[in-house]
């Protein structure tokens, strides 16, 4: 009896997009940090 095993994805072609991927949310995070910064230091007296 054999079993069945998934074929691994290919890690090459994907690496790219997961790469830009995690460069944006972290781009997107600190640029949400900074308009929060900025909104507090605006307000605050």
């Amino acid at each position: 009896m054999t079993t069945h095993r998934s074929p691994k994805p290919v890690a090459h072609p994907s690496q790219p997009v997961e790469r830009a991927v995690t460069i944006a949310l972290v781009l997107s995070v600190a640029a949400g940090l900074a308009w929060i910064g900025g909104m507090i230091y605006t307000l605050w007296p």
